[in-house]
């Protein structure tokens, strides 16, 4: 059955209301396992769900190659989002003897989506809202200190999809370590890493307006860098640069608008002749409707400190509605900067080119994944060449030249319906028609679904494998879009989206809803590939020791063989993990690996037991009613006899760990080490 669209209820109807407007509007919900029998509808506000995070260092680390060692400052471990450790103690040998050294309560529920980082003997934890910061001693495994974030209680109810935080990045000035993160009330703070004490505050987005803040920075030269979220209620996205050492801002770069807004001049090269003209990011959309554009940068930014370069992808425009979008009936707009990846100069943010992926979107297909640069022996007589790689939502791994911006190959990683392929010559999507949306209309079966091939979980790259590793999702659509008014602070999507179950080439259903990926840059294939019943929401870490670590929805949390996909390890934590994990070496020179849990309303939802811990009526963020009766849905679906069980596959090591022997009442962090 089909639910009416929230985005058309009247949003003036009271606070409560309003709470529960950027939630999924579901009716007779049944769980994606019975959706093996027909079509999960979900009316969408908001089917992005954020997740953010990137590198940080002294002027020192930043020369260092592209792998971490002892410590972690940042979520992609690497400033060029490599997420590579040369740790290599735990070994596909020695990985299934892990246990667990100690955990640590964040005191927080809902989705922990951020990483915690390691310096020296400090660990500290960024949680979601309120936002605060803990220092953990690595010896005693006690707190040294907490820092309070104190985001202000409305901007709950002004955000979508979950109340995130993506974590944060240590950086030093004058000497002295820093730890800066975002609040979800539009601050951005540093804190002294030794005393906890604030360096600086200073507010930069409005919540009121539907802009709030939850990804982590990046820290490059003396600039930290960061995006915000609200492409659903129709704001208009920038990425922003602020001084390391006062937070004076030093830089804002918009997605939509005039050249001038977007810091595109003379010097900016794109490749494709596509995106090439003046002032695109106006002429591209109809009227005034840049202004409500979307395009923010919700997730990852990577740094190539060698040319001094900043990478980011934009996500989907603002409403989901392309008809909305035409420059007139039946001439679409290709509604530039939203699903686009920028390179920038990190000091000034001068855009140095960009790239389209997804002309005027039809499908909420946004690039705000992460775009890793490595260098690969893709160039002439298999010459190492540097590149960006970036895993799409719309199911393509584009590969584009760092410095150019020309795309060197555009392979399907998964079931991609919606386009044949994308063309290297012009890089446009070669569109399936029968594929493209329209008001009123119901266009069914789109692969992948707008939750994408692969969302914001963070990849990792094995430079001794030569492969990527990520996780992914396997699911389709069903999409219609609606018409929606803009009021400013108000959800501003407008489509009617049905998640469906995908199928294989015999047309039989698939069960298995996540997929966890190794996947080869060079020849554009797939190496192995591990079944998941539950979409795979959380980020990767590849070793020197060829270990691959992930954890998934269903509370397991994983080791693997980097060249074979087979288990090596496996613990059963006391709720699911949307983060990625983190390696570093404790004071004995020990390899340890850490990964944080908890989940909130809609991966809670995905899980099949609901948000995890549990998450009360009086705790609501903007997601309550109908994130909760999906979470039922989910919960009695996994219990009754529409369950689907686990494929079978070898455990080495299988633990339940310390907090997961009662009801969770917070998120943890959990360390394990070898014996």
């Amino acid at each position: 059955m089909r639910a009416t669209a929230g985005f058309i209820l009247d949003p003036m109807r009271g606070l409560e209301r309003m709470n529960n407007r950027y939630a999924m509007q579901t009716k007779n919900l049944t769980g994606l396992r019975r959706a093996a029998k027909g079509c999960l509808d979900i009316s969408v506000l908001a089917l992005s769900v954020f997740v953010g995070g990137v590198w940080a260092g002294s002027a020192a680390a930043q020369a260092a190659p592209p792998q971490t060692g002892a410590e972690w400052w940042t979520a992609g471990g690497t400033q060029q989002g490599t997420r590579y450790s040369g740790l290599k103690e735990i070994t596909a040998a020695n990985a299934g003897g892990l246990t667990e050294e100690f955990s640590y309560p964040t005191g927080v529920k809902n989705s922990h989506q951020g990483s915690p980082l390691v310096v020296g003997n400090t660990l500290y934890i960024v949680t979601p809202f309120p936002n605060n910061l803990i220092s953990v001693d690595l010896s005693s495994h006690s707190q040294n200190w907490i820092y309070a974030g104190n985001a202000a209680q409305f901007s709950k109810g002004l955000t979508c999809c979950d109340v995130v935080n993506r974590g944060g990045a240590y950086g030093v000035v004058n000497g002295k370590g820093v730890v800066v993160y975002t609040l979800l009330d539009g601050h951005v703070v540093a804190v002294d890493a030794s005393t906890g004490k604030e360096v600086w505050k200073v507010k930069v987005a409005d919540p009121w307006t539907g802009e709030t803040l939850n990804t982590a920075p990046i820290i490059a030269n003396d600039k930290v860098i960061f995006g915000s979220s609200g492409s659903e209620m129709g704001v208009r996205g920038s990425v922003r640069a602020l001084n390391l050492a006062t937070g004076k801002l030093a830089w804002q770069a918009y997605a939509t608008g005039p050249d001038a807004d977007v810091l595109i001049d003379s010097s900016t090269k794109p490749w494709f002749q596509k995106d090439k003209g003046a002032n695109l990011g106006t002429t591209t959309w109809p009227g005034s409707l840049w202004k409500q554009g979307g395009g923010t940068s919700w997730a990852w930014i990577t740094h190539d400190p060698d040319t001094n370069t900043v990478f980011y992808g934009t996500s989907q425009p603002g409403t989901f509605n392309p008809t909305m979008r035409q420059l007139s009936p039946g001439t679409p707009g290709d509604n530039k900067w939203a699903a686009s990846i920028f390179a920038r100069d990190a000091d000034t943010g001068k855009a140095k080119w960009v790239y389209q992926l997804v002309p005027w979107d039809n499908w909420d297909y946004d690039a705000v994944n992460e775009s890793t640069v490595v260098d690969l022996p893709l160039g002439a007589g298999g010459a190492l060449r540097r590149v960006v790689v970036h895993f799409n939502k719309d199911g393509f791994a584009y590969i584009l030249d760092a410095a150019t911006g020309q795309l060197v190959s555009a392979n399907p990683f998964s079931d991609a319906n919606w386009a044949t392929g994308i063309d290297l010559n012009t890089g446009y999507p070669n569109v399936v028609s029968s594929k493209l949306t329209q008001e009123g209309q119901r266009t069914d079966y789109i692969c992948p679904s707008a939750f994408g091939a692969k969302d914001w979980e963070y990849s990792a790259f094995s430079p001794v494998t030569g492969l990527f590793y990520f996780g992914a999702h396997n699911m389709c659509m069903n999409y219609e879009p609606l018409r929606v008014n803009y009021i400013a602070g108000t959800p501003f999507t407008g489509a009617d989206v049905g998640i469906v179950p995908h199928k294989d080439a015999q047309g039989a259903i698939e069960p298995n809803l996540g997929e966890f990926v190794a996947f080869d840059p060079v020849k554009g294939q797939r190496k192995w590939t591990i079944k998941e019943n539950t979409p795979v929401f959380g980020g990767a870490l590849v070793t020197a020791g060829n270990v691959v670590f992930y954890g998934t929805l269903d509370k397991k949390f994983k080791a693997v063989d980097a060249n074979t996909g087979v288990e090596l390890f496996s613990a059963i934590l006391e709720c699911g993990v949307t983060s990625a994990p983190i390696t570093f070496t404790g004071s004995d020179g020990k390899q340890r690996v850490a990964i944080t849990t908890g989940l909130g309303r809609l991966n809670g939802a995905f899980s099949g037991s609901g948000p995890c811990p549990a998450i009360s009526s009086g705790e609501s963020s903007a997601t309550v009613s109908p994130q909760t009766k999906m979470a039922k849905s989910y919960a009695g679906d996994a219990e009754g006899e529409n369950a689907t069980s686990a494929a079978p596959h070898h455990v080495v090591s299988a633990h339940t760990v310390g907090a997961a022997a009662t009801a969770p009442t917070t998120g943890f962090v959990h360390v394990f080490k070898l014996p």
